[in-house]
């Protein structure tokens, strides 16, 4: 046998003795072996397999009182805790626990905007969709006897000043938010001729409005429409 044949199984023989002691370490799938922990496991899903596991600390839970603090943050920020505001804005939100006084005010200004320049603009589509059944038939009448002398509103919508909450009311499932409004506008009435009859082509009047809207808290239609109106005179 020739040296390099000597070398070949020198070597054979020492990956043989080092196979075998690879498999006796190492051992064999069986089948039965636990699965590779998943890293992006969260701690307590993957169980307790380490003694550091019982060093978890539980973080406390917020008790009703701090919970219902959370729930009335938005309210106490908007009107101060203790007035009667403040009171009824807590029963409304606890007849819709989505209710944001901040955000229906400013959902109440953008409506208003739209009623205004909808009813100076004969759009019927748009006020339905925002006026309760009685209201809209109102406005329905005021704007076909505007219609039938022949006569066009010119109106321009210059901002709202003002716009509070005056008045909340819920009963049962019912509520109800009044809002004074202050408003600017520049409306002028002209007839057949395209002659004023009513109004100032130029002049910014200030509005002073009492309006009322309302929803049923159980519906899924989380609008409100628009239920009476008042003109405030100061």
């Amino acid at each position: 046998m020739g040296s390099n044949d000597f070398i070949t199984l020198f070597f054979l023989v020492a990956a043989v003795l080092i196979f075998l002691q690879l498999r006796n370490v190492l051992g064999r799938r069986t089948g039965n072996e636990k699965p590779p922990r998943d890293l992006y496991t969260p701690r307590d899903a993957a169980g307790p397999e380490t003694p550091d596991a019982g060093k978890v600390v539980t973080l406390p839970r917020r008790d009703a009182a701090g919970e219902e603090e959370d729930r009335f943050a938005a309210i106490d920020a908007f009107a101060p805790a203790g007035t009667p505001l403040n009171e009824s804005l807590r029963e409304m939100n606890k007849a819709d626990p989505s209710f944001n006084p901040k955000e229906f005010v400013n959902g109440a200004r953008m409506a208003y905007e739209m009623i205004v320049m909808a009813f100076a603009d004969g759009d019927r589509k748009t006020l339905k969709n925002l006026l309760s059944k009685e209201v809209y038939e109102g406005f329905d009448a005021a704007i076909s006897d505007r219609e039938s002398r022949g006569e066009k509103v010119k109106s321009t919508f210059v901002g709202i000043d003002k716009a509070e909450i005056k008045n909340v009311e819920v009963n049962g499932s019912e509520a109800q938010i009044t809002l004074r409004i202050i408003s600017q506008m520049i409306s002028a009435t002209y007839d057949k001729a395209d002659v004023l009859v009513d109004g100032d082509a130029e002049t910014v009047a200030e509005i002073n409005d009492l309006w009322t809207f309302a929803r049923d808290t159980r519906s899924r239609d989380p609008n409100w429409k628009l239920v009476a109106t008042e003109s405030e005179h100061e």
